[in-house]
């Protein structure tokens, strides 16, 4: 055991900055990158039914999806900040224990979603705007008869695919749930590479199946929720099998499951914030699916092509945020502080590097990016399909006006997690998705419609921006007059 405590760190102790954080956060990155490849090519095949409501149906139940994984967040991202700050302070007991209560919450919580989205699903329907009944009964009374009984078929096509997408990812919810949960936890110990080996495995079979099950065996959403689950499960299992074979400090073993001690609210404490800014993020999608519906149905699935396609400059930007978090933790467990803040900083210049490249690549090729997620075929209206694909290219633009600054908020973000700050980083979480996003979501769709509804993400990014660098600043001075005298505080 004293061998494996020595040998887990190195990673956390090496002298340069710049190769700590490439240790962890380009594999964090690669996963980002494999997990919005594999976001992607579900759209994309999706798309290649030529169906615009098989579209929709992927973006109103993408909400959904969201909650899934963040409670695989609840205890993944806390038990990875817990267990990297136990680490940095040598309490590698309570590693254990928090590795066991972290996989058995998971699967707990994996086994109530799978029941509640399989036995549940006909009072889920109406929250995300598929229900057919209530559609129908809002198409306005002078329609003509061939638009109402073309409307009415939508509808009702729109909620069966809807219905299946959301069944099939219930069955598979605990792999879904507890291969999030897993993927954070070995980081924590410092192991990035199989966190992302883990997450490849994943996302390379559902990129296999997809064109398989979506299109060859003509299953549509149906066979893309089908191929989600079972590429979680066999991320899944290879993290069990890691568990097994490995000599990780992590313990699974029930018999190590306790609230006592502080683990409960250790885990909670980070993983709380994680998980309200996971659900915000779904209520927030929820709310501008339901504003969007209200203005063109088509309008529903644009924007959900233009979040996928957006996708690519967020995560690559949160891999480094992510990546960057057991440093900050192990560190700031260590009061090495003024590592701790270099690592902050040089973290912070990397994501804007990266996100002014992708934006410029993104503004000039706006239209071809679009066209590989959506264009008219043989089958479905080729005017709805051209609809919908205008409205991707409008909102994706938009989206990309604040993108090269969003890994400022995800680095300090994942930072203040790391450094045990849970109440600051649901404050910052709650101000982008929450305090910011919803008033200005409510007030521009109000007053603008369509075009404040576009914009209303990017403003909200931009403020909460300047709310990050703030509240870091703040932050880092009071921990700095916290310091013992005599406590290591330089590299």
């Amino acid at each position: 055991m004293e061998v494996k405590a020595k040998r887990k760190p190195s990673v956390f102790e090496m002298e340069s900055i710049p190769r700590a954080i490439a240790a962890l956060a380009i594999p964090s990155v690669l996963s980002m990158l494999v997990t919005v490849l594999y976001n992607m090519v579900d759209t994309i095949f999706v798309g290649q039914t030529h169906d615009p409501y098989q579209m929709n149906a992927v973006s109103l139940a993408t909400p959904i999806f969201t909650i899934l994984m963040a409670f695989g967040n609840l205890f993944g991202v806390g038990g990875c900040a817990f267990i990297s700050r136990c680490l940095g302070a040598k309490e590698y007991d309570r590693v254990k224990k928090i590795s066991s209560f972290s996989f058995w919450g998971a699967i707990t919580i994996g086994i109530i979603c799978t029941l509640v989205l399989t036995f549940g699903v006909n009072g889920i329907l109406p929250l995300l705007g598929a229900d057919a009944a209530s559609n129908i009964a809002g198409i306005a009374k002078d329609t003509n008869a061939d638009t109402y009984n073309k409307m009415c078929e939508n509808y009702k096509n729109l909620e069966q695919y809807t219905r299946d997408y959301l069944f099939y990812i219930g069955i598979g919810a605990i792999p879904t749930v507890l291969s999030s949960a897993m993927s954070n936890l070995v980081k924590g110990e410092g192991a990035a590479k199989i966190s992302m080996v883990g997450m490849m495995i994943g996302a390379v079979t559902n990129i296999i199946l997809d064109p398989i099950m979506i299109l060859a065996m003509g299953m549509g959403v149906k066979g893309a929720a089908i191929a989600t689950s079972i590429g979680n499960t066999v991320s899944m299992l290879f993290y069990l099998i890691y568990l097994k074979c490995s000599k990780t400090m992590l313990n699974p073993n029930p018999k190590n499951v306790t609230l006592r001690h502080g683990i409960f609210t250790g885990v909670f404490a980070i993983g709380i914030p994680m998980f309200c800014t996971n659900v915000l993020m779904s209520l927030s999608n929820l709310i501008l699916n339901r504003f969007l519906n209200d203005i063109d149905v088509l309008a529903t699935g644009g924007m959900g092509i233009a979040m996928k396609a957006n996708m690519l400059v967020i995560f690559l930007q949160l891999g480094i945020g992510i990546g960057i978090q057991p440093l900050v933790g192990f560190h700031f467990g260590a009061r090495n502080f003024t590592k701790m803040v270099k690592t902050i900083r040089f973290s912070m210049l990397c994501t804007l590097v990266m996100g002014v490249v992708v934006t410029v690549l993104y503004f000039i090729f706006t239209e071809p990016i679009i066209s590989i997620f959506m264009n008219s075929g043989s089958s479905g209206s080729v005017a709805d399909v051209e609809t919908q694909r205008q409205y991707a290219i409008k909102m994706l633009r938009a989206l990309m006006i604040s993108a090269p600054f969003l890994g400022i908020i995800f680095v300090n973000n994942n930072a203040f997690q790391g450094m045990g700050h849970g109440l600051a980083s649901m404050l910052l979480s709650i101000s982008r998705q929450g305090f910011i996003f919803l008033p200005v979501l409510l007030i521009a769709n109000a007053a603008v419609g369509l075009d404040g509804i576009v914009f209303a993400q990017p403003i909200a990014d931009i403020v909460s921006v300047v709310i990050a660098l703030i509240m870091m600043e703040y932050i880092k001075k009071k921990d700095m007059k916290m310091m013992k005298p005599g406590i290591k505080s330089t590299s």
